[in-house]
């Protein structure tokens, strides 16, 4: 992984803060659904990013990235429902929701500046 590929450091990153999360909501609070909504689409950014990067095209990036952007989204609902049930307390989600913004804010910049060239 290159160290100055910022969506692609900061994604993976953000993953394996999902995993983690995903871990212990399984062990300490016996929560298995949710918990593996988040795992899908928290680790699915960082997986279309790196397609994305790997794409034959700039068609092909761009699709990837707007999978990776929805994904975002998807994880943003989902850090928001486990907080809002109380099986994440204020500094977990917190901490993964301050992250998301940045990921989704990333994404979109990236996908904007695609758009207008």
């Amino acid at each position: 992984m290159k160290k100055d590929n910022v969506v692609q450091v900061k994604s993976y990153a953000f993953a394996v803060k999902v995993i983690k999360t995903y871990q212990q909501l399984c062990a300490s609070r016996k929560e298995f659904v949710l918990s593996k909504q988040l795992l899908r689409s928290g680790t699915s950014i960082g997986a279309n990013i790196e397609e994305a990067i790997g794409g034959q095209s700039e068609k092909d990036f761009y699709a990837k990235l707007s999978i990776a952007y929805k994904e975002a989204r998807e994880t943003n609902y989902w850090i928001r429902l486990l907080k809002d049930t109380d099986y994440l307390n204020e500094e977990e989600s917190d901490s993964l929701l301050n992250d998301i913004d940045e990921l989704l804010r990333i994404i979109g910049s990236i996908q904007k500046t695609l758009r207008n060239s």
